[in-house]
């Protein structure tokens, strides 16, 4: 416990963190940055948790104030120092974070039950009160701060249930009460509530189908009735069972933080955080938030830019696959694979016109050529590059034919029939 930084090594690119599993992502915005409190995926082993299940015994948070360059402030509580759990259960499931009355309250669920830790910091040191919130169980508590100031937290355990809380933040000020026109069947969990112009949103995840997709409900009251009134996300399509999610606004733009399975896509319980941009239309709903690799966050054309997070490619010739299998921390890398191929790379800030040359990591058998282009495919020409044959990663080098400056997106193609292989591009 305690305030250490580490920095995240690909940064503004889905999943945001690449060193460790991350799932359940409650994004808040705090002191001029976004933090995030995260549940945390680990993988089994003897005498830590159950096999083929999720196992969860701490939490971590993360912060940004350009949601590009994620901070780890390292583990802000763990199940050994909760005071009245006396099992180690593993199950350190999803958490939140509000701030009220000059302290952050951080909410967690473990083994049945609620417990609240107290910190003066965002990033803690978090202090677990000695007992569990009475009155309160289940799973995945979510907070409202109102628009009165008063603060509810709602909970799931088969059905959504809220309540008030008492200006102290750590009891009950009535029963809860279960919220019953949300759906009734299917898995329904996660409840992340927020207001936004006069309007109460509580967002959800829902087994609708076989897997999660997140749907909303909208209320003029905190405690409702909240009114169904559609679907934020769909099914992912890789197949991950489960999804949450946290809304939050910063520097005037909506964002939804979720989870994936990127870094384990053969087992859904070692998970990965996300965000991409969210939208409202004129009533209030929201529109349908569509997932992307690319992410939110402007990258620095000085930074490693993994292009494999892409924001568009040309369908056939293009494929993405892990650099290393035995270790997915490492990340991807992407393969252009005959001619008229490329891969498009959004929001890339060259800052002033001092950037001269181009770096590409890059692997092809028998070697070949790329172009960079600015802002679309048949765009500026900004560089060509000359990539050597080998069985072995290497760093090309090349001058650019133009010095760019301010937000550009970058599109690299390819086209001649080999093969090339790209795991990362950066100016200098």
């Amino acid at each position: 416990m305690g305030n250490l930084l580490f920095t995240n090594n690909t940064p503004a690119t889905n999943p945001l963190i690449m060193d460790q599993f991350t799932a359940d992502p409650t994004a808040r915005a705090f002191e001029g940055k976004i933090y995030v409190y995260p549940s945390h995926d680990i993988p089994a082993s003897p005498g830590r948790g159950r096999t083929n299940w999720f196992v969860m015994e701490d939490y971590h948070v993360f912060s940004s104030d350009n949601l590009t360059d994620w901070q780890d402030h390292g583990v802000i509580l763990n199940q050994t120092n909760v005071p009245w759990l006396n099992r180690a259960s593993f199950d350190m499931w999803a958490p939140d974070c509000v701030f009220r009355n000059g302290k952050y309250y951080f909410y967690f669920p473990v083994g049945g039950r609620i417990g609240v830790a107290i910190a003066d910091h965002p990033y803690g040191p978090f202090q677990p009160e000695q007992k569990p919130l009475q009155g309160a169980g289940g799973i995945d508590p979510g907070l409202l701060i109102a628009k009165d100031g008063s603060a509810y937290i709602f909970m799931a355990r088969g059905r959504i249930s809220v309540a008030k809380l008492k200006d102290n933040m750590v009891e009950l000020d009535a029963p809860a009460q279960v919220i019953t026109n949300l759906p009734s069947t299917g898995l329904i969990e996660g409840p992340f509530p927020f207001e936004r112009n006069g309007i109460y949103y509580l967002t959800y995840p829902h087994v609708q189908n076989k897997i999660e997709r997140l749907e909303y409900a909208t209320s003029a009251n905190p405690m409702g009735p909240y009114t169904p009134a559609g679907v934020l996300l769909d099914e992912s399509a890789s197949g991950c069972w489960t999804v949450h999610q946290s809304v939050v606004e910063y520097q005037g733009q909506w964002y939804l933080f979720y989870h994936d399975k990127d870094l384990s896509p053969n087992f859904d319980k070692n998970r990965a955080i996300r965000a991409d941009a969210l939208y409202f239309n004129a009533d209030g709903t929201i529109q349908k938030v569509i997932p992307t690799l690319r992410g939110i966050g402007i990258v620095n054309a000085r930074s490693k830019i993994q292009i494999d997070r892409y924001s568009d490619i040309s369908r056939p010739g293009v494929s993405v696959s892990f650099l290393n299998e035995t270790n997915t921390f490492e990340g991807w890398k992407i393969s252009l694979n005959g001619t008229n191929t490329w891969v498009q790379f959004n929001d890339v800030d060259f800052g002033k016109r001092g950037l001269k040359t181009i770096s590409v990591r890059s692997v092809s058998a028998t070697g070949g050529s790329i172009a960079i282009h600015l802002d679309k495919v048949d765009g500026p020409l900004l560089a060509r590059v000359e990539i050597g044959s080998g069985s072995n990663w290497q760093v090309a080098n090349s001058e650019l034919l133009q010095v760019p400056a301010g937000l550009h997106n970058l599109v690299v193609t390819h086209n001649e029939k080999n093969n090339v292989d790209l795991d990362w591009i950066s100016f200098k």
